[in-house]
């Protein structure tokens, strides 16, 4: 009799190709991650950590988020609010989880894999004003808890995945959770083995009594047990080593397997979470709930090669980040890119933030001072622009590397044309609109939109890049693909003045003829992309930009020294 999940191996004799191992599984398992306590424990690096942990045993694996928040996606928010926006592949504006989700994995997300309590009542709305409930009245339960499940199931049904991991946002408890956390209940019943439940919590250590508490575990699992749903698996974050008898006195107290009690220890390295999981045996712990013989362990060749890489690191390349908020998550993938390109340049990338909005002339080399690099990060609205714009004059007219995303881009092409081409007003559309020399303008169907929310230039647009130039040699390749978050775009009028003073437009949209990349060949790395780049490196995977971006500051740092 054939087991839930059986191994099978591919190969072609005549050809002599290496076997390919993977692994079908009947039905789609679904994993629910939910978090107590207090927020910000990490559910998505668990998450993520699941997902990276199913994958090197074969299975093909997704992972979405549904957040509580009434807001139709994070696009209108301010980063202070919740961190960075980002964007998936198909142009959806989501949680920065989505990022780590496919930082650690390698998949692509997509609109599909964001959900929140604004779209799954603006769906319900909408099928209510067609008429689809034939007369019903809507109610929370059934109809927005059935949208809620619909969403879970739809990735699993549509694409067949093995396992469909699903975050909730927020905490037990919260007001705005309790929708999802019915759904959950009535999928756990419905699915039976096919689900598994995971909950998040801390457990606080005390230094006055010098101990470890953990009532709070009890009191959230209690919470969530309250609701009708039952903890499969508890990961407890700690910043202190849990003995084997507090985790016993968890699983006692909360009707959890002592060996389903998992500790997540404050680590150097977010990317070290995936290893410390599997050394204590998370993933044995979900494929044995759902009925799947764990078998061998896998090595994670790979991804611990890049431990070894980042943990032999000594050497320190220094990167100065210039933007308006002063939050790291506002720039996660920027940050992990950085951090990633260091590894893979046996550095250690040491970020330092600078507020752009107290960058002047008369401190500008104060403020850069000590940097191999800098990064001009991308934003929205008129706070901090000019000082932006004198830090892209500085690092131009001293030759330091400068890597320009988006507003960054846009920045260093205002900068060139005040400072090279003479026109003193030269600005974007978006901060002066009677400028005559927006050398930055809004697109022409961008015009007459009104509503913010998803009306950009969002998702993944092809490039082609001019051969001979930089990002020709960076990247290996004439046509890429990159995603995009903006309104605003290089003005074609002035292309031709900026080419023949030096600042060379170098990748452009084979569609609307959009310029999409600009350097300076003359200087050693100065380079703008009006797309976010940082949105596709992955740890396996970083991007080439990135990479060369940093391996130019460290060869600049160098000289320097010199």
């Amino acid at each position: 009799m054939l087991s839930l999940s059986q191994k099978y191996a591919i190969f072609a004799t005549n050809f002599e190709l290496p076997i390919l191992t993977f692994t079908i599984v009947a039905e789609t398992k679904y994993i629910f991650v939910t978090g107590g306590v207090v927020s910000s424990l990490g559910k998505g690096i668990i998450s993520s950590s699941i997902g990276k942990l199913l994958q090197a045993r074969g299975y093909n694996v997704t992972i979405q988020k549904f957040d509580p928040y009434i807001n139709i996606d994070p696009g209108t928010l301010n980063p202070y609010e919740h961190g960075e926006c980002y964007v998936t592949v198909d142009g959806m504006e989501t949680d920065l989880d989505l990022g780590h989700y496919e930082r650690f994995t390698g998949i692509q997300t997509t609109k599909a894999n964001s959900l929140t309590t604004g779209r799954i009542y603006k769906a319900v709305i909408d099928k209510e004003r067609r008429g689809d409930y034939l007369g019903k009245t809507i109610q929370v339960v059934p109809h927005i808890t059935d949208e809620i499940k619909r969403n879970v199931k739809y990735l699993g049904k549509k694409e067949h995945y093995d396992f469909v991991i699903t975050e909730i946002g927020g905490t037990i408890g919260d007001i705005e959770s309790a929708p999802y956390m019915e759904a959950i209940r009535q999928l756990k019943w419905e699915l039976g083995r096919n689900a598994v439940n995971i909950h998040l919590t801390y457990v606080p250590y005390l230094h006055a009594a010098g101990e470890l508490k953990t009532k709070p575990t009890q009191h959230s699992v209690k919470e969530l047990q309250s609701v009708g749903i039952q903890p499969d698996v508890l990961v407890l974050r700690t910043e202190k080593h849990l003995s084997d008898q507090v985790r016993k006195k968890v699983a006692a107290f909360c009707n959890v397997d002592f060996d389903c009690v998992i500790q997540s220890e404050d680590l150097p390295s977010i990317y070290e979470v995936p290893v410390n999981m599997q050394n204590q045996g998370l993933d044995t712990a979900i494929l044995r709930k759902v009925g799947i013989e764990p078998g061998e362990k896998p090595g994670l060749g790979p991804w611990r090669a890049f431990l070894e890489r980042r943990n032999k690191a000594t050497k320190e390349v220094t990167i100065g980040l210039v933007g308006k908020y002063d939050l790291q998550d506002a720039y996660k993938s920027i940050r992990e890119s950085l951090s990633q390109a260091g590894v893979y340049n046996d550095h250690k990338t040491v970020l330092k933030f600078i507020n752009s909005e107290y960058i002047t002339e008369d401190n500008v080399a104060e403020k850069l001072a000590g940097v191999d690099g800098i990064v001009v990060c991308p934003g929205f609205g008129q706070r901090g622009i000019e000082g932006k714009i004198v830090a892209a004059h500085y690092t131009r007219t001293h030759d330091i590397p400068t890597f320009g995303i988006c507003l960054g881009m846009q920045m260093m092409v205002v900068e060139f044309g005040r400072n090279v081409l003479g026109y003193a007003d030269a600005n974007s559309r978006e901060m002066d609109e009677k400028t005559p020399h927006n050398v930055i303008d809004i697109m022409e169907e961008q015009k007459n939109i009104t509503n913010m929310g998803g009306t950009m230039r969002l998702g993944a647009y092809e490039c082609v890049l001019r051969q001979g130039s930089r990002v020709f040699d960076i990247y290996k390749q004439e046509h890429i693909q990159e995603r995009h978050r903006h309104r605003y775009e290089f003005n074609n009028v002035f292309e031709k003045e900026y080419e023949r003073n030096g600042m060379q437009c170098v990748g452009r949209n084979p569609e609307s003829d959009l310029v999409e990349i600009v350097e300076i060949p003359s200087l050693k790395w100065y380079i703008g992309t009006q797309f976010h780049p940082e949105y596709q490196s992955t740890v396996l995977k970083p991007h080439p930009l990135f990479v060369d971006f940093v391996k130019t500051a460290i060869a600049n740092q160098k000289h320097v020294e010199k």
